[in-house]
């Protein structure tokens, strides 16, 4: 606890609770980059899962995909971290938040084993992602749905 009041006495804390329109602001940045996030990642897992095999090969949808994602978590970790800073003692109280960063935890953790695992042999997939990739992406779907949905919560828990 001490901690997350010491990160509310951060002067970026202290000025995003008290700037006109701050906190707002931050909350349409996050929702910008959860969308950027969040929906190049969920068409990269269904098509690991097979949606679209015969369209779009999976090194073409990455490559379409996967930076656009990157600058959606970009934009919605940073937007994020100011959110909770502001208000780190009763966002950490409410009864999602503790579930939100963990989803977090397996998301982040589930996309780093996946690049650093599987995708390194993507040149020889051909048109249907080995298991791993299909596990990656069911754990991928979950773990984002989770995230998005506790992030709702926090605010009625």
């Amino acid at each position: 606890m001490d901690l997350l009041r010491w990160l509310e006495q951060t002067a970026p804390a202290e000025a995003v609770r008290s700037t006109p329109w701050a906190y707002s602001s931050l909350e349409i940045v996050h929702l910008v980059g959860l969308a950027l996030l969040v929906g190049p990642a969920v068409t990269f897992d269904l098509r690991l899962l097979g949606v679209g095999r015969r369209l779009l090969a999976v090194p073409a949808a990455a490559r379409l995909l996967l930076p656009t994602a990157r600058w959606g978590f970009a934009l919605a970790a940073v937007s994020g971290a100011a959110m909770f800073a502001s208000g780190a003692v009763e966002v950490a109280g409410s009864g999602a938040a503790p579930v939100k960063f963990a989803l977090l935890g397996v998301a982040l953790v589930n996309v780093l084993a996946f690049h650093r695992g599987v995708y390194r042999t993507v040149g020889v997939w051909g048109d249907t992602a080995p298991a791993a990739a299909r596990a990656a992406a069911v754990v991928s779907l979950a773990a984002w749905t989770g995230v998005v949905a506790c992030g709702r919560l926090i605010a009625y828990t």
